[in-house]
C-alpha cells in the first residue's frame, strides 16, 4: 500500500470567502484546498505554509489544527497512471490567515490557479472530497 501525508489550510478572507486551488492531473481537474504533500523530513506546519505559498502566492500563519482525515483509496480508483496499490492518505488540515503576498497562479505544479469563493458557492463547484472534509472540520458547512 502506498502512503501520502499532506497538509492543507482553510483560509477565509475578510468577506468570509474561502481560498481554493484548482488541481489538475492529466485530464482530471477539480477545486481543492491549498496545500499538498510533505517532503521527506518536513514538519506538517512548514509543509502547509510552503504549499499555500506555492499554489496561491500568499504567506500564511497557521491558527491551529482543525483535524486529520484518513482515507484509503482502492487501487482501481486512483487517478495516478500505473498505480497498482491502494493509497492511504493522511490529510492534516489547519486553519490559517494571510500575513503577506498576493494572489498568483502556480506555474508547472499540480495546480493551475487559485481563487476566492463565497462559501455558498462551493457546493456548485466541481471539487474533491477534501473540500467537504475541511469545511466540516472548520465548522463551515
Amino acid at each position: 500500500m502506498d502512503m501520502r501525508v499532506a497538509a492543507y489550510a482553510v483560509i477565509l478572507d475578510e468577506h468570509g470567502r474561502i481560498l481554493l486551488a484548482h488541481w489538475v492531473e492529466g485530464r482530471h481537474n477539480a477545486w481543492t484546498m491549498p496545500g499538498g504533500g510533505l517532503e521527506a523530513g518536513e514538519d506538517p506546519q512548514d509543509a502547509a505554509r510552503r504549499e499555500v505559498y506555492e499554489e496561491t502566492g500568499y504567506r500564511v500563519e497557521l491558527d491551529g489544527l482543525l483535524g486529520i482525515d484518513s482515507r484509503v483509496i482502492p487501487a482501481g480508483q486512483r487517478l495516478s497512471v500505473g498505480a497498482t496499490e491502494p493509497l492511504h492518505t493522511l490529510r492534516i488540515v489547519y486553519r490559517a490567515h494571510i500575513v503577506g503576498g498576493e494572489l498568483r497562479h502556480e506555474l508547472e505544479g499540480s495546480t493551475d490557479r487559485a481563487e476566492w469563493f463565497a462559501l455558498d458557492q462551493v457546493a456548485t463547484l466541481k471539487h474533491v472530497k477534501l473540500v467537504d472534509v475541511a469545511l466540516e472540520l472548520a465548522g463551515l458547512n
